[in-house]
């Protein structure tokens, strides 16, 4: 299956803006810095990838993330901040889920907060793969 999205919002600026049409892929394989859509509150929402079931995220003052106490290298990240972060630090991801956050990071509410959370496999609707509109950003999405 290949579901089509619309893009709402700026969570996710600069790899994808507001109004972009993107292609998904539906699987039960995601890996870090894969972007994926999913199902919150009768909403899909589209956020990047930062860690899988039982690894460790933490994340200092200034918004710089480490998995394993690795830093993360995170070109597409639009401006680096701690954001809505209601979460104990360092946190263990859950089997069965996945840690998101969006590339805006000052905006993005995501797995940082409780309201949001770890994503489950059920949840997700599919990796981000291809953006067919606007024409400007047409390709792959990385």
């Amino acid at each position: 299956m290949l579901p089509v999205l619309q893009i709402y919002g700026t969570s996710m600026t600069p790899t994808l803006s507001d109004g972009d049409i993107v292609v998904s892929v539906s699987g039960s394989e995601f890996e870090a810095q894969d972007i994926i859509a999913f199902y919150y509150n009768n909403k899909i929402l589209v956020k990047r990838v930062i860690a899988t079931a039982g690894q460790w995220v933490d994340i200092d003052e200034e918004g710089n993330v480490s998995v394993n106490g690795t830093p993360l290298d995170e070109p597409y990240v639009f401006e680096k901040a701690l954001g809505e972060c209601d979460i104990d630090l360092p946190y263990q991801v859950p089997e069965g889920r996945v840690f998101v956050m969006g590339d805006h990071r000052s905006v993005s509410v995501d797995s940082r907060s409780t309201s949001v959370g770890c994503v489950a496999q059920e949840q997700i609707v599919g990796k981000l793969v291809f953006c067919v509109w606007p024409f400007t950003n047409f390709g792959q999405i990385k």
